[in-house]
């Protein structure tokens, strides 16, 4: 939950502290409220995985409970306002990341240790379906909490927190023994930065450029790209010489290991696609359409997403045990397909669509995902020796933290250059139309289309935020402003060029469920870890008579 609880909160937090995060200057705070946990989790779960591996699971993940706690209470009692408090937030969000990528790097391996072969898939099924159904029960909790007062948002992980470090104290018991050995700390190094600097890059790329509409251009962003990828390659040159590597490539050579990992960092990309484009379009458009204020679709939102939770929560146990009994990779490849039929379903949707249709659409999104990741996960961790789960199971985090972070950039990069072939035209004449000066008109159209995009992600009306927050409007008569200012005005408006990028983002997102159902194919039959394979019955030597 606290992965997403943020994201839909936003509006409330930055108004809490007193920032305007769309003010030249201010996108970047925006942007690491949203990433920074994200960008964290990805890239310190390997290492923390590792680490369990070598000190014990269990005393990470306990560790890993103690300091989410603290950062928790450090979050929720934020003492400064504008940039300085926002630092703050984003700062102790880091640490929580932290703390929380100790947690999950290590409980996929702490279950893989507990539950026998018979029973791994039904136990990894509820782990797994019950954290990616709270990334979208986060959307709907940070509603309803932000509604109250925006540190609620962060009061509601202490208590949590806390009951969850002396629970896991108290009753969670090491079963495998810690192998010690060294750290390579020249891998993790090279890792940590090689990712960070990545994924940070492509962050950066959908912030506008000189007079793009993205930073592709910018040579920081080249070179951050650039400078990332070349240090994950030193990093892979690396592991394969040391005599302890932190990351085990040969784990690669496992077919079962490296089509699960493929199949969940193509899902993951997608999926974090699917949970920011569905957050736009029904915050920008359909809710406002409908008759909702802009200042309530960020809690609607959550609450009409809530089909893909269920779906989820129905899909995931089920297909966990009935993999236990039937093999991984019939279930984990035919529920992506049914993802991949969602995406297209949604891409034939109207902008105003039905809404029975719509819930439909995204419970079967929601039902495929279940169908995969249970049986995915169970089938990566079920494939490595144990002694290498936790960093098999970090290895699996990275992946799929990693897809998360990737998609924003990718998807944001879609739709931003989807609108600007056409949001500015469009944008300029409607607001010419209503009385708005041609200069202030053809102004505002040549601003960034990402702005308008994160005036929407953030529950903000766009049109009142693009005028200047009234100077504009006060010249106009109240008809127009009325018009301008209201719920249908900029979803109509939008509504063609929306339409369009959004069209090049769920075909994308077809095609990659589909490349990871064919990955999902070619994983194999189930096949134990070395060490999981059963002894063959000794029998005596038959005695020949006489």
């Amino acid at each position: 939950m606290d992965a997403s609880i943020v994201i839909i909160s936003l509006p409330a937090i930055f108004r809490g502290i007193g920032l305007d995060p769309l003010a030249p200057g201010n996108i970047g705070y925006l942007l690491w409220m949203i990433l920074g946990y994200l960008l964290v989790s990805a890239v310190l779960v390997v290492v923390l995985g590792r680490l369990g591996d070598m000190f014990g699971r269990v005393r990470i993940y306990n560790l890993g409970f103690l300091v989410f706690a603290c950062a928790s209470v450090a979050l929720s009692l934020d003492p400064f306002r504008a940039g300085a408090g926002a630092l703050w937030l984003i700062l102790w969000r880091i640490v929580q990341a932290f703390g929380g990528s100790m947690l999950t790097a290590n409980s996929a391996a702490i279950l893989t240790d507990a539950f026998p072969a018979r029973q791994r898939g039904t136990a990894l099924g509820i782990n797994q379906i019950t954290a990616l159904a709270g990334q979208f029960l986060g959307l709907l909790a940070g509603g309803l909490l932000a509604a109250v007062d925006w540190r609620a948002v962060f009061w509601i992980s202490v208590p949590i927190s806390i009951a969850g470090t002396v629970w896991s104290f108290l009753s969670l018991r090491e079963t495998a023994s810690g192998a010690r050995g060294r750290v390579d700390w020249l891998g993790n190094v090279t890792f940590a930065g090689g990712a960070g600097i990545l994924l940070a890059g492509i962050t950066y790329g959908i912030q506008p450029y000189g007079g793009h509409a993205t930073g592709w251009t910018n040579p920081l962003v080249l070179g951050g790209l650039i400078g990332g990828a070349a240090l994950l390659l030193a990093f892979c040159v690396i592991e394969t010489r040391v005599a302890e590597p932190m990351f085990r490539l040969s784990l690669f050579k496992v077919r079962a290991f490296a089509a699960g990992n493929l199949a969940a960092l193509l899902t993951s990309i997608a999926r974090g696609g699917l949970q920011f484009m569905l957050i736009i379009w029904l915050q920008g458009i359909w809710l406002p359409l409908h008759g909702y204020d802009f200042e309530d679709t960020p809690l609607w939102a959550g609450i009409f997403m809530l089909p893909l939770t269920v779906g989820f929560l129905i899909a995931g146990p089920l297909s966990g045990y009935l993999s236990d009994r039937f093999g991984a990779r019939i279930f984990s490849t035919v529920g992506l397909v049914v993802v991949a039929a969602s995406f297209v379903g949604l891409l034939a949707l109207p902008i105003d669509f039905d809404y029975g249709t719509f819930a439909g659409l995204l419970f079967l999104n929601g039902l495929g995902q279940g169908m995969f990741s249970s049986p995915n996960t169970s089938s990566i961790m079920g494939s490595v020796p144990a002694r290498y789960r936790g960093v098999a199971s970090g290895m699996r985090s990275t992946f799929q933290n990693s897809g998360t972070a990737l998609s924003i950039g990718v998807f944001f990069s879609l739709m931003v250059s989807g609108l600007a072939s056409s949001l500015p035209g469009t944008l300029s004449h409607g607001l010419q139309a209503h009385g708005v000066p041609a200069a202030t008109a053809h102004q505002v159209a040549s601003l960034p289309p990402v702005s308008t995009l994160f005036a929407t992600f953030l529950g903000n009306n766009p049109i009142g935020h693009l005028l200047g927050g009234g100077d504009v409007l006060n010249h106009l008569t109240a008809a127009q402003r009325a018009t301008l200012t209201g719920h249908r005005f900029f979803p109509e408006l939008v509504s063609g060029p929306f339409h369009h990028g959004l069209s090049i983002v769920f075909g994308v997102a077809a095609g990659m469920a589909l490349v990871s159902a064919v990955a999902s194919a070619l994983r194999g039959g189930h096949e134990p870890a070395p060490e999981e394979q059963p002894r063959r019955e000794q029998r005596p030597a038959p005695v020949r008579e006489g």
